[in-house]
């Protein structure tokens, strides 16, 4: 592993007599390996002792992670893979994370895949324990242009969420954005399973789903409102339905 930048501890969004560890979170990279044009790495991110770190849906409340590569070289993109969260309860919010640390694996696609990668990046976290702190992480890396598959990084790279069935929404207008009705067949994961709608565009709000289930079927009912707080137009293969319980994650991407 490779040590990279600590934490710098941008603001409090908390009362002032919470303590709050001088060092909340910091990254590691895991240089990995090259296949192709494509090198497949991955960053640790360690937080203090009993926080917390958000899924890219953060759930109730919570600060979902940003990722800026513009500073690297050669790279025509970097992909991002999110492992199965957890989700908690903190202050009687439901959250979607991580709890003590998290392995990222990363799919950087290259220009060249015989030279060298100069990987620099930009993370913009929340962690939460007691209070919530925004916290940027800078990591810089060279990913040179070989190297062996890791096995604990490959086995990271497939905890991620499974595939699930078909989804079938309906979509009504209503006041300030729409109404989506999904519907899946799924057999139930667990006691509590907690359903989270994306529309690909994180600028719309989705509110918490209204959940109905009848056997293997299972329907989730959310509105959706863009920032211009009307009907909109919303693509249908954008749409994606996770379900998640007892630390397993099912994925359906497009509804018809």
């Amino acid at each position: 592993m490779l040590r990279t930048l600590c934490a710098a501890l941008l603001a409090l969004a908390a009362p002032g007599h919470a303590q709050v560890p001088d060092e909340l979170a910091y990254a590691d990279l895991n240089a990995g390996w090259r296949d192709g044009h494509t090198h497949v790495a991955g960053l640790t991110i360690r937080l203090a002792p009993g926080w917390k770190t958000y899924w890219r849906v953060p759930g109730e409340a919570g600060i979902p992670p940003v990722f800026n590569w513009s500073g690297s070289s050669i790279v025509a993109a970097v992909r991002v893979h999110f492992p199965v969260p957890k989700v908690f309860e903190q202050g009687g919010i439901r959250g979607i994370g991580y709890i003590g640390q998290v392995t990222f694996p990363l799919n950087v696609r290259t220009y060249d895949a015989s030279a060298p990668v100069r990987l620099r990046g930009e993370i913009d976290i929340g962690v939460c324990e007691e209070v919530c702190v925004p916290v940027r992480l800078q990591v810089r890396a060279e990913l040179p242009a070989h190297g062996s598959p890791d096995l604990a990084l490959a086995a990271i790279l497939e905890d991620r969420p499974e595939s699930g069935g078909r989804l079938s929404c309906d979509l009504v207008p209503i006041a300030d954005g729409l109404r989506l009705v999904a519907r899946t067949t799924l057999p139930r994961l667990g006691s509590e399973e907690t359903v989270v709608v994306e529309t690909g565009d994180p600028q719309v709000w989705v509110s918490s789903p209204i959940l109905q289930r009848e056997g293997e079927q299972l329907r989730a009912e959310v509105e959706m409102v863009p920032p211009s707080g009307r009907p909109f137009a919303l693509s249908r293969a954008d749409v994606r339905m996770t379900v998640l319980s007892e630390g397993r994650a099912i994925e359906m991407a497009g509804c018809h």
